[in-house]
């Protein structure tokens, strides 16, 4: 079953994950992502929460240990979920 999971996200990767630049995650493999999970992307200016967030969900997972990642982290492959909703209704 999918979970969802809010993580703190730093304004420059936040911005670039917002304006489609960015579509990846590299987090430490900590919360047993799996396939079809939401991240709450919530801004985080190193002190305090901005209030701006954003759902993405996972679409794929690469796990540390290969491909130059280190063991212990993961890449994952995120759609913000507005695209996702556009995509389940066609």
């Amino acid at each position: 079953m999918a979970k969802i999971i809010e993580l703190k996200t730093l304004p420059e990767y936040f911005s670039a994950v917002a304006t489609d630049l960015k579509r990846f995650e590299v987090r430490r493999d900590d919360r047993n992502y799996a396939v079809g999970d939401i991240l709450i992307l919530r801004e985080f200016d190193g002190l305090n929460y901005t209030g701006r967030k954003l759902s993405v969900k996972i679409t794929y997972i690469l796990r540390g240990g290969v491909y130059g990642v280190a063991e212990g982290y993961v890449v994952l492959s995120i759609v913000k979920f507005d695209e996702v909703r556009k995509c389940l209704k066609r």
